[in-house]
């Protein structure tokens, strides 16, 4: 059992400050784990999670690896869970600079809007209206602080392409390539993955959450590349420890590899699932697709970071979206089709 605020020492100068899961009856937030590292005199830091119990474990983490003369604050992606103390930048009495990613601005600037769009494609199985539950989701996380005076776009910066080991990724290095940010885009239309040269640290944040992204803007494609990409990297021993947002786990090579194949081999027997579910069907329901999806999910053994029947709902639209189905309408519950796969214009 893990508390939140523990603190995981991966070696003098790197600690994983380990988080906490979502529980709605408890009005519990999660916290994503955050990665504590010093690269000389400069402190970076991987995320901020939330709360204030929270961010003092981040200050115990930081007086831990210390000295350090200067600070670097990265955000890999602008889910609530892993900005709510990006103000800590301001408060560590050094020179700061703080990065995150251009295309998640607009949900750290309006998170509610955001969870509302995402809430919105299961208005008819959600237990509140869309507004009012991602309302209630923001309300677990306050006070959310997700800017610092010195916050700026990793896309302000030159890209840059980055080899690591057989695998090669876009993205920007740091501290003179000690810390490489590499683009992953699945999990959320902006999400950066982590690597940490001199410990061999690879932080995959929240793309290994699951098998089935369920944010509106989640992109199941880019979630398997990143995955079998990052697979290959420990393969090949171009990473020697893998972490992520919320399984409170340091994985070694091979345990990261297995751990990596499981998430694709789900994600391969969640769309056979589907399929099953729909057959050759033009025409679905929503809820009762969600509701054979949940059944599968239950039989996979697959949840993901928070498993609860409002994410296996947004899963469940998801991959009806991943086989081609749209909704006939805007209305709540309405039927989805597929598309025609014939011509129909006229000659």
């Amino acid at each position: 059992m893990t508390a939140l605020g523990e603190l995981i020492e991966i070696d003098g100068r790197t600690v994983l400050v380990l988080g906490q899961e979502l529980d709605f009856e408890q009005d519990q937030p999660d916290v994503a784990n955050t990665l504590v590292h010093r690269v000389g005199d400069t402190l970076v830091i991987v995320d901020t999670g939330g709360t204030a119990a929270f961010r003092s474990a981040l200050r115990e983490a930081a007086d831990r690896v210390g000295p350090w003369a200067r600070a670097l604050v990265l955000t890999t992606h602008g889910h609530v869970d892993h900005v709510a103390n990006n103000d800590l930048a301001n408060e560590l009495g050094v020179p700061a600079e703080h990065y995150v990613p251009a295309r998640d601005l607009d949900q750290m600037r309006d998170p509610v809007a955001y969870w509302t769009r995402s809430f919105e494609r299961i208005a008819a199985m959600a237990p509140l209206p869309a507004p009012a539950l991602a309302a209630k989701v923001m309300s677990l996380f306050e006070p959310v602080s997700a800017f610092a005076a010195t916050t700026r776009t990793y896309e302000r910066l030159p890209p840059e392409r980055i080899r690591i080991g057989p695998v090669r990724f876009t993205g920007w290095a740091f501290v003179d390539g000690a810390v490489r940010v590499l683009r992953s885009e699945g999990h959320t239309a902006g999400h950066v993955i982590v690597h940490l040269r001199d410990s061999g640290v690879l932080h995959l944040s929240d793309e290994g959450n699951g098998a089935c992204g369920a944010m509106a803007d989640a992109d199941q494609l880019k979630i398997q590349t990143v995955l079998g990409a990052v697979a290959l990297l420990f393969e090949q021993g171009g990473a020697a420890l893998l972490t992520d947002g919320h399984t409170f786990a340091v994985r070694r090579p091979a345990e990261a590899v297995s751990h990596l194949d499981g998430l694709l081999e789900q994600a391969t027997a969640l769309q056979e699932a589907a399929l099953r579910l729909t057959g050759d069907s033009a025409r679905v329901r929503p809820g009762d697709f969600a509701t054979g999806y949940a059944d599968a999910l239950a039989r996979l053994g697959v949840g993901g970071a928070n498993p609860n029947p409002v994410f296996g709902a947004m899963m469940a639209v998801n991959q009806l979206r991943e086989l081609g189905f749209r909704p006939e309408s805007a209305e709540a519950g309405a039927p989805w089709s597929r598309p025609t796969a014939r011509n129909t214009a006229r000659a």
